[in-house]
């Protein structure tokens, strides 16, 4: 009687091997995507607390926003045409910002600073400081506007009437990395929400 001998052949291991390999390989592109969207999700973090902020600057500051204190109803008809906290499509704000220096920015809802065009200033200078490329962006693609709501269901739309504010920041990103449909290139991801005043 033959004994076979006992072991693995060198085609066991190599499948082995291949298997293993595969495994690692697939671990390794889940974590690459799983960093992916951690830095996705404090991107987006940091814009949806930044325009929470422009929202409570917006109601603490409400002579900037509606034509008579206090709001008249329906509130549609008492939000001013234009703000200094508004800023259309490819746009700028009016009046200009300036640069706040270092020790000119009090802490968000801090009472120190009353001035409204300062808090916005120093809101668009954390702006800058918080999401990546925004300097950059900030023409194109940031905007605040009022919109109505279409009679359709359609998606309110900057169009500078109703009670809907429309708020979009962007922030840079590496090409292909943003998981949002309606980001508007490769290269850029945003947050946009609509909120009544």
């Amino acid at each position: 009687m033959l004994k076979r001998p006992h072991g693995f052949s060198l085609i066991e291991v190599l499948v082995t091997l291949l298997l293993v390999t595969t495994g690692v390989l697939g671990m390794v592109a889940m974590q690459a995507r799983a960093i992916q969207y951690t830095q996705d999700s404090v991107q987006r973090n940091a814009a949806v607390d930044l325009a929470n902020e422009l929202v409570e600057l917006m109601r603490a500051n409400p002579d900037e926003v509606f034509t008579s204190l206090p709001p008249s109803q329906p509130v549609a008809s008492g939000l001013k045409g234009s703000s200094l906290f508004y800023k259309s499509r490819g746009g700028n704000f009016s009046p200009a910002p300036g640069t706040p220096g270092s020790g000119d920015c009090a802490p968000p809802g801090s009472a120190t600073n009353k001035d409204p065009k300062k808090q916005r200033d120093c809101w668009l200078s954390r702006v800058q400081a918080n999401l990546p490329g925004a300097s950059d962006l900030l023409t194109e693609h940031f905007y605040v506007c009022r919109s109505s709501v279409a009679s359709n269901g359609a998606a309110p739309t900057c169009d500078g009437k109703g009670s809907v504010l429309e708020i979009q920041l962007a922030w840079a990103v590496k090409s292909g990395a943003c998981p949002d449909d309606r980001a508007p290139n490769a290269t850029t991801c945003i947050y946009r929400t609509r909120v009544e005043l």
